[in-house]
């Protein structure tokens, strides 16, 4: 459905400014000792992973964490005994000099979130099921039923209003994607909208008893609906006249690894270009003290922000920015129109002499039986720059040269030039090619005055960067501007990083792509190396098939091409019934080569089938090695042991007519 009300374009302004950065202006919140708002540095936080009964290994694991940079420590507590022993958790780190505030993680039990918020300094309740049980019921309400809903939770809310009053304990409204109400969804549907009015329900009810000591948040393991909602919730909260609460920033069940570290990005780095966000949690399955970095990497990028070259002030959105549409750009060749966005790896300061040399990006040949074979993640173009291939590239991959030497090359017709502006501008209609023509430059370099001269052209393809510390939101205004001119041509997202960022190329290159294909722009993309010191052939490979991969990576994340298996997993806590990190090694090893296939990894029944609601398939534990199969959001097998669960998904997949064997299609990894 749709957020807007023409002609109130100003609607769509979700953030202090489109174009400059700024923290959006928050009310202070007190979380013990350490503050949250846009007052005080953005926080860094995460969860425990083991059981909240091991009092003992439980304050092992917070001090990892608090070494690790965090600065707030949530805790899982199902039930009432949990949250008492949280009591004793507080105690044994107060011996050892730690005092980091503790955050109560509550899901179901109302008596447990009354009785943990006498313990620590901040409750977070889920508003999906605090009050309300999901049993995936659509609902028909009437107005008068429904108030009757809203009493109801009312009346079970305010206790714990009172008592973190009293106790002077933070709380945090957290609207899961995944755990909608059946009341929510049946009034509003799995949106983004439903998402805010869930949360919006408990801070009328918090604002009413006079508790503002509150932070927000609207998680969802789809970066488009996360980022979509965060946006919204900011609209509304200023639309109600409701106090600028802080925001805790999350994408749940990223997964891990790389495909987790870019998923975390192009969610959580989309909203912090914004300035949006007052503290973070990176959600990996994996220990939680390897989640603090990373979120400390996308925070400390912003802290030299400031001062950046100036953007043209945007005061009407062109887009609705708490809904995906992807831009209409009209097609030319394999680019733009109803294509996926394509990936373009740089080759530019790589010499290619040997077909095994596009191993890295995907392409493989066979000397038996004499032809090119491809994975999924087989670039669709190769820049080689100054120096062309010296030999014929497989169908499935494309040669783009500087336009100098396309000139001179003896195939034309199969390659293809890049051209500066310039160049552009000066060549004759023989020196250009009638399928293509990339034409690269910048928000400066590419005018209104040149776009005007190439709207109707049918043969150009703009390769976009930015030289701006700002990177993402000028490069946003410049696709405004293609918006607002009505033109139509395609535009590659075209970005540069060192070689030596380590996690943070992963992280800044998510962040400045991502951000702009949740939006719906960009029609592919070219990430470019920067060898700032000298290195061998072979490590530059190695290097290409890096960057090629975190290309694919973020187009996935961004949900606008899928390329390989997807897996919704969480990073585990002290509900989690099995080893997660183990469980998802194995479900990848034997699934990992079903392209496009969503498959959710869930350590217990409250991160089940309302978390993993994208999913496919579903992986859950239900007891002690009892696993629980789910087919979309719909229970199919309970109480699989452990040690045939994995059998018993692939079987399930085979009766969907989805298996594919390892190897049988030829365009499977074959390096």
């Amino acid at each position: 459905m749709s957020i807007l009300t023409a002609p109130e374009h100003k609607l769509n302004i979700y953030c202090p400014s489109l174009t400059e950065y700024k923290r959006r202006e928050t009310i202070t919140i007190k979380i013990g000792d350490i503050p949250m708002g846009s007052d005080y540095p953005i926080r860094i936080q995460s969860m425990t992973t083991v059981d909240t009964m091991d009092t003992q290994g439980s304050i092992d694991e917070v001090i990892r964490m608090v070494d690790s940079g965090c600065e707030y420590v949530r805790i899982t507590a199902p039930s009432v005994k949990e949250a008492q022993n949280l009591e004793n958790i507080r105690n044994g780190l107060h011996k050892k000099g730690i005092f980091v505030p503790l955050i109560a993680d509550i899901h179901f039990t109302p008596n447990a979130a009354e009785m943990a918020a006498r313990i620590v300094e901040k409750v977070r309740i889920n508003p999906g099921n605090y009050a309300d049980r999901k049993r995936f019921e659509v609902i028909d309400y009437t107005d008068a039923s429904y108030a009757a809903e809203l009493e109801r939770i009312r009346e079970k809310f305010i206790p714990l209003i009172k008592i973190c009053k009293e106790y002077g304990t933070a709380m945090r409204i957290g609207t899961n994607h995944g755990s909608l109400s059946d009341r929510i969804l049946s009034r509003y549907g799995d949106t983004p909208l439903g998402m805010v009015e869930s949360a919006l329900e408990f801070l009328r009810i918090c604002e009413e008893l006079n508790y503002f000591n509150i932070a927000l948040s609207m998680k969802s393991s789809n970066t488009q609906v996360m980022v979509e909602a965060y946006r919204l919730l900011v609209q509304r909260l200023d639309q109600e006249g409701l106090k600028p609460y802080p925001l805790h920033l999350g994408v749940t069940e990223a997964g891990e690894a790389e495909d987790g570290r870019i998923k975390s990005a192009v969610g959580i780095g989309t909203l912090l270009e914004d300035g949006l966000g007052d503290t973070v949690r990176v959600s990996l399955t994996e220990a939680p003290e390897k989640e603090a970095p990373v979120a400390r990497a996308l925070v400390e990028r912003y802290h030299h922000r400031t001062p950046h070259a100036p953007i043209d002030a945007v005061n009407n959105c062109p887009i609705n920015p708490f809904q995906y549409f992807r831009r209409d750009a009209q097609e030319v060749y394999n680019i733009g129109g109803h294509n996926v966005p394509r990936v373009i790896a740089d080759y530019s300061d790589i010499s290619v002499e040997q077909h095994e040399h596009l191993k890295s990006i995907g392409h493989f040949f066979l000397p038996v039986p004499d032809k090119w074979a491809m994975n999924d993640q087989g670039a669709d173009f190769i820049y080689s720059g100054k120096t062309p291939i010296p030999f014929m590239l497989p169908n499935g991959l494309k040669e783009i040269m500087d336009h100098k030497q396309w000139l001179s090359h003896s195939d034309r017709d199969n390659k293809f030039p890049l051209l500066t502006v310039q160049e552009w501008e000066t060549a004759e209609q023989s020196e250009i090619s009638p399928s293509i023509n990339f034409i690269k430059g910048t928000i400066h370099t590419f005018t209104i005055d040149f776009l005007e001269k190439i709207c109707s052209e049918k043969n150009i393809v703009l390769l976009l960067n930015s030289e701006n510390t700002h990177a993402m939101p000028e490069m946003r205004r410049f696709f405004y501007r293609l918006i607002e001119l009505k033109i139509k041509t395609p535009v590659i997202i075209h970005r540069t990083y060192e070689t030596d960022l380590g996690d943070s190329l992963t992280l800044y290159s998510a962040t400045d792509i991502g951000g702009l294909l949740v939006d719906g722009f960009g029609d592919g993309t070219l990430l470019s190396p920067d060898f700032i010191y000298p290195v061998s052939h072979k490590e530059k490979l190695s290097i290409a098939a890096g960057y090629n991969s975190i290309a694919f990576g973020i187009l996935q994340a961004a949900r606008t091409r899928m390329s390989k298996t997807e897996y919704i997993s969480c990073p585990s806590c002290g509900r989690t019934l099995f080893d997660l990190q183990e469980t998802t090694a194995m479900i990848r090893k034997h699934t990992e080569h079903l392209k496009g296939i969503k498959i959710g990894i869930m350590g217990c029944i409250v991160n089940g089938p309302g978390e993993m609601a994208d999913a496919d398939y579903g992986y859950v534990g239900m007891g002690k090695d009892k696993i629980a199969l789910y087919r979309g959001q719909e229970v199919i097998k309970r109480s699989v042991t452990a040690a045939k669960a994995v059998d018993e998904l692939i079987e399930l997949i085979r009766e969907d007519g989805r298996w594919i064997e390892p190897g049988q299609d030829e365009t499977y990894n074959l390096s």
